[in-house]
């Protein structure tokens, strides 16, 4: 294991130590396997308030802490964006209609470790384009992450994710970003989901950070709401978004979040898709 362990590099960025892996995974875990065990209840009149009531008694039950209640003022165990919504979308009276498309981004702390990752839900029956956006966003994500190993830059993953995205006539987001956790929720680097190959920060075994693009099927312009959590598309078309936590080892990047039952996206009245 790299001996230099346990120092921030001078972008700030931190490099773990060998046990801190455990730690991240367990996190993961529980985030993931929340995501699998939610997937049952996204369904046409379902209402995003009570998906978030049922993923904070998950939390709750597992003896854990929800990382987002409470962060910065906000009071739920989960972000849930539907359709144009592109991230940080707030749980609430929204019923769910047939072909609305969804983001559930969930972050908890087990033993002080921070697991966060998001993944795609459909309620009801999924149309064509809906489908062909989920499907990029999740393999630009999986693109973006076969970048990950000690040598590349940060500018590689966001180049990867880039390329693929517009070589399929959609676009990628560029006012948010991954980022760095581990024993706190976001810390360096920026994880920017576009970019040059070759640019930004070297990659190096020990660091911790999220990847998580969101795609739209229209511009990649945003605004965020009057309530400043919500952000949406400017030209209201539908966006996506997956998400994992990966750490950097010798040989590439292992995620933490893997979905422990093998789900990807959780489509209603149709197959569930396996993980890719």
């Amino acid at each position: 294991m790299n001996k230099h362990r346990g120092r921030t590099t001078r972008e700030g960025i931190r490099i773990h130590e060998a046990a801190d892996f455990a730690g991240m995974h367990d996190a993961g875990r529980l985030a993931a396997t929340i995501l699998d065990e939610i997937a049952d209840h996204v369904f046409v009149g379902q209402t995003t308030g009570a998906i978030d009531a049922l993923i904070e008694e998950k939390v709750t039950a597992a003896g854990a802490k929800s990382a987002t209640i409470g962060y910065k003022g906000y009071q739920h165990a989960s972000c849930i964006s539907v359709n144009h919504v592109v991230c940080h979308g707030i749980p609430g009276d929204k019923v769910l209609k047939d072909g609305d498309i969804l983001n559930v981004d969930v972050t908890v702390i087990v033993d002080g470790w921070f697991g966060d990752t998001s993944r795609m839900y459909v309620a009801g029956k999924l149309g064509r384009k809906a489908e062909r956006l989920i499907q990029v966003t999740h393999d630009a994500l999986m693109k973006g992450i076969e970048a990950v190993r000690p040598g590349n830059t940060f500018g590689d993953i966001g180049h990867a994710i880039q390329a693929y995205v517009e070589a399929q006539r959609m676009s990628v987001v560029r006012d948010f970003c991954g980022h760095g956790l581990g024993r706190v929720f976001h810390a360096p680097p920026n994880v920017l989901h576009y970019g040059r190959a070759g640019a930004g920060a070297v990659l190096e075994e020990g660091m911790f950070f999220t990847i998580e693009p969101m795609v739209n099927l229209g511009r990649p312009e945003t605004k965020v709401l009057a309530d400043d959590w919500t952000a949406v598309t400017r030209d209201k078309s539908l966006s996506a978004q997956f998400e994992h936590s990966v750490g950097v080892t010798a040989e590439g990047a292992e995620i933490f979040t893997l979905s422990p039952a093998g789900l990807r996206t959780a489509v209603q009245n149709s197959a569930t898709v396996a993980a890719g």
